[in-house]
């Protein structure tokens, strides 16, 4: 089997039910299968997979307990593809995708991962006006060219399933459900460490939903500060560092405030604020 593509969801039937449409025409049986990674329900969603879905392998995953990467984890363990494909629910895809990430792998054997492209499927602005800056939308745009990556995104990543079996499951300490976020980071840099690189597909496309509900400073702020503690799980930190974070990041803050800044430039200084303090909400108790 080429490609097996696992997806993460929760409490998203609309959503997933949109993914999965857009993804079931390009699939060939015998070639791909799809994996439903779903997690922090009492009960599966009740989706007729086999009717979305028909004449695909879809394999559905569910633990009643919160936490992505374990569930995740699961899926990935039964999957039989060559090609790893990760998406999350609040997603649709080109109608190429499947093709582009084989592809992908095909034309580069350099690259063991895959940071796929993420844009909006509207327009962020238009959709709900000043307050877009603080969507948090894990967009990736790195232009039309492949180029290597520091890093994936988990909304739209892949990797050669050697790679994944020689570094080992994400950490589940690590994203939603658990600490909230950071595991992509972490299994970028356990990848890198190991002598594998990334690259990025700007043809591997898919468009994020643009949901109003997400445009809040406070959720934006508590995410960021979120992130923060999750540095804490995964990297070595200093109280000193995170100190010294905080102080640049709460005067970079004031003097933005002080120059009648935008909105955008405002948005980008809280969330660095929050993060130190949320490294040192980590770094609590722990010795210098």
């Amino acid at each position: 089997m080429k490609l097996s593509i696992v997806i993460s969801t929760h409490r998203r039937p609309e959503s997933l039910t949109r993914l999965i449409a857009s993804l079931a025409p390009q699939i060939r049986a015998g070639e791909h299968e799809i994996l439903i990674a779903e997690n922090g329900t009492p009960a599966p969603l009740p989706i007729d997979f086999a009717a979305l879905a028909p004449g695909i392998d879809v394999i559905h995953e569910h633990d009643p307990r919160a936490g992505k990467c374990r569930v995740q984890n699961r899926a990935i363990a039964k999957a039989r593809g060559e090609i790893i494909a990760c998406l999350d629910d609040d997603l649709a895809v080109a109608p190429d995708y499947a093709a582009a990430v084989e592809q992908f792998f095909a034309d580069y054997p350099e690259f063991a991962a895959m940071k796929g492209r993420i844009l909006p499927a509207e327009d962020p602005a238009a959709k709900v006006g000043a307050m877009a800056p603080y969507l948090d939308l894990p967009i990736a745009d790195h232009g039309e060219a492949t180029i290597e990556v520091r890093g994936v995104l988990g909304a739209n990543m892949a990797f050669r399933a050697d790679a994944l079996r020689a570094v080992g499951p994400f950490d589940e300490r690590l994203g939603p459900g658990a600490c909230g976020h950071e595991e992509e980071t972490e299994m970028s840099r356990r990848l890198t460490r190991a002598g594998y690189k990334i690259g990025y597909a700007p043809k591997a496309l898919a468009l994020h939903e643009v949901d109003p509900s997400r445009a809040d400073r406070e959720r934006f702020i508590r995410i960021a500060r979120e992130r923060g503690f999750c540095r804490t799980l995964h990297e070595r930190h200093t109280a000193r560092e995170a100190i010294a974070k905080e102080t640049i990041a709460a005067a970079r803050l004031l003097i933005a405030k002080l120059d009648g800044a935008s909105v955008e430039r405002i948005a980008r200084e809280e969330r660095r604020l929050a993060i130190a303090r949320g490294m040192l909400d980590g770094l609590r108790g722990k010795p210098d």
